[in-house]
């Protein structure tokens, strides 16, 4: 029987993952020799097709690993497509609204059941049958239900997004969430630190788990598990690459004579896939 990653989450485990953008057929198996428990495959930023994200869904199923897929905007039909593909985890981003929520819940732990009827029982308008609701969690079950916390407006409505029953998990988007609070990649500035705490300790507050994803230095997923993330959301396939490869290189041209890279001072680091 497939051990679910929610089940780790609703018995206060931390779990641990990274972002996957690489269609690769190798890139599978190797991630598997990390040990990690999802990937995170974005469809928001990353040029990833319908066909694509299937693949890579079967791909990690297989392997034991949780994909969580995030929805390029908060629709409830491409929720119902992601998992259909073999998700198992759906964050839809930018979520600023209780309908918003709603919605995304009932794509992930009412399907197959769409249109009015789901917005009645939703809506608690009309009671759903015992025999439906056993049905709706059976054929759902083990189903993230992942809500992206990265704006104003959001925290702003913090408490009542975080009250609608049936969702399970808030990511923080720290990219979008910085320029929201008008400090755009200020990830070390008080304002976003005291963001940042207010949304995980509301978050597990609502007994709920709470990730937030970094590309860059693990001390930051250090720091945030200690204020209290229980999923680890580090950094992604490129950039990890790009971090090791030049690291390698740095160490054989200096053994060679030859000027490293990291020897150069830079202008900025490469946030291109903090969201």
């Amino acid at each position: 029987m497939e051990s679910t990653l929610l089940e780790k989450l609703k018995n206060g485990g931390n779990v641990y993952g990274t972002c996957i953008t690489s269609t690769g057929p190798m890139w599978p198996s190797a991630v598997k020799k990390t040990g990690v428990d999802f990937v995170f495959i974005d469809t928001e930023h990353i040029p990833i097709g319908r066909t694509e994200m299937a693949v890579l869904c079967q791909q990690f199923r297989h392997l034991g690993i949780t994909p969580i897929v995030r929805i390029p905007c908060p629709d409830p039909y491409l929720a119902c497509q992601a998992i259909d593909a073999g998700a198992k985890g759906i964050v839809a981003p930018y979520l600023e609204s209780v309908a918003q929520v709603t919605e995304l819940v009932g794509a992930t732990k009412y399907r197959p059941l769409k249109g009015k009827i789901l917005q009645n029982y939703l809506s608690g308008a009309v009671r759903i049958p015992e025999n439906m609701q056993e049905y709706v969690a059976k054929y759902n079950a083990g189903n993230i239900c992942i809500a992206n916390i990265e704006s104003v407006p959001a925290m702003d409505n913090l408490d009542a997004l975080l009250s609608v029953p049936g969702l399970d998990a808030v990511f923080i988007g720290p990219h979008d969430l910085s320029v929201s609070l008008g400090l755009p990649e200020q990830y070390d500035h008080p304002e976003f630190e005291k963001a940042v705490s207010y949304i995980i300790r509301t978050t597990r507050a609502k007994g709920l788990a709470i990730g937030i994803h970094f590309s860059l230095e693990p001390e930051r997923q250090i720091q945030w598990m200690k204020e209290g993330a229980n999923i680890v959301v580090h950094s992604f396939d490129v950039a990890l690459f790009v971090q090791k490869l030049n690291a390698d290189f740095d160490k054989i041209k200096r053994a060679a004579g030859d000027p490293a890279a990291g020897d150069v001072p830079t202008a900025s680091n490469d946030h291109s896939l903090i969201v």
